[in-house]
C-alpha cells in the first residue's frame, strides 16, 4: 500500500435486515481523485459513513470486510480517530452550524486535530485562500449565508482538520451550475496541494472530469470500474449517467426495441 492511500477491501453493510453494501471495494492512490457514481439507494453514501465510522449515527452496521488507511486499520477507530489518522468527511446537505458564525465553524473543524495555533492559523490561511467570502463574512451566521456559500463553509471546515484525505458527499447537490463550476473548481485546487480526494457524486459528469479513475455503484455492489476517461467514453455510462443517446440508433429502433433510461443490473 501506499502511503496515504485508502483501500476498502469486500466492504459489507446492513440496516437492520437491508443489505446496503455487498463485498465493496475501493482504493484512492496518494494523491488522486476518485469518484463513485450511481443513482439513489446504490450505496454512496453509505460507503462513505463506513469509512468515516458514522455508520452507527445512522443505524447502520458494518459486516465483513476491512478499510486501510496510510497503513493503518480504520474500522474499529472511533470518528474522532478517523479524522486524527488524517480522514474527514463533508456529509450530503451542506451541513454547518447555521446559528454559530462562519469563524466559529471554521475552529471547530479544527477540534481534536493534531497541532497548536500555528496549524490552526496555517489551516485557516488556506481556507481563506481557497475561500475568500468565508473571511469576508466570519462574523455572520453560517445560517445566513446562500447554499453555495454554506457548502464552501463545510468544506472549508473539513479543511480545518488538515486532511489527507478528503471524503466529499455530493457537493454540487441543489447547486446552480455556476455555483457547482465553483466548487468543482475548488475540489482540483484542494487535491493540486495535495489533498487525496474520494468524490460521491450524481453529476457524472463532472466528476468524470476530476477524477483519475472512477467506481460504478448499483445495489450495493461495484458494477464497474476503471479510468474515468474511459468510462466517460463507455456508451453504457454515457447512456445511463450522462443522458447521452444514440438518436440515431433509437430513431430506427422499433418502440418495443428501444433502450429503457431507467437505471437496471449491470454487470460488465
Amino acid at each position: 500500500m501506499t502511503a496515504s492511500a485508502l483501500e476498502v477491501r469486500a466492504v459489507s453493510v446492513g440496516y437492520g435486515p437491508v443489505r446496503a453494501l455487498n463485498a465493496v471495494s475501493v482504493e484512492v492512490p496518494e494523491g488522486a481523485v476518485v469518484t463513485v457514481l450511481g443513482g439513489n439507494g446504490a450505496g454512496k453514501s453509505t460507503l462513505l459513513r463506513a469509512i468515516s465510522r458514522t455508520l452507527r449515527f445512522h443505524g447502520g452496521v458494518t459486516g465483513e470486510g476491512s478499510v486501510h488507511f496510510a497503513g493503518q486499520r480504520l474500522d474499529g477507530m472511533s470518528p474522532a480517530q478517523v479524522v486524527a489518522a488524517g480522514v474527514v468527511q463533508v456529509p450530503e446537505g451542506r451541513q454547518v452550524f447555521a446559528r454559530m458564525t462562519v469563524a466559529d465553524n471554521l475552529r471547530a473543524g479544527h477540534l481534536g486535530a493534531s497541532g497548536g495555533r500555528r496549524t490552526a492559523a496555517a489551516a485557516l490561511d488556506r481556507v481563506h485562500e481557497l475561500f475568500p467570502v468565508l473571511k469576508e463574512r466570519a462574523r455572520q451566521r453560517a445560517g445566513l449565508l446562500s447554499g453555495g456559500e454554506q457548502q464552501m463553509l463545510a468544506i472549508g471546515r473539513a479543511l480545518m482538520a488538515g486532511p489527507k484525505l478528503l471524503l466529499l458527499d455530493e457537493p454540487s447537490l441543489g447547486l446552480a451550475p455556476m455555483m457547482a463550476a465553483r466548487i468543482a473548481d475548488t475540489v482540483r485546487d484542494i487535491n493540486a496541494q495535495g489533498t487525496s480526494v474520494l468524490l460521491v457524486e450524481q453529476n457524472a459528469a463532472m466528476a468524470l472530469r476530476l477524477a483519475s479513475s472512477a467506481y460504478v455503484l448499483e445495489v450495493g455492489e461495484v458494477a464497474l470500474s476503471g479510468p474515468a476517461a474511459e468510462l466517460a467514453a463507455s456508451d453504457e455510462v454515457r447512456r445511463r449517467y450522462l443522458g447521452v443517446v444514440d438518436e440515431e440508433a433509437a430513431a430506427d429502433a422499433a418502440p418495443e426495441q428501444r433502450p429503457a433510461m431507467t437505471l437496471s443490473r449491470w454487470v460488465p
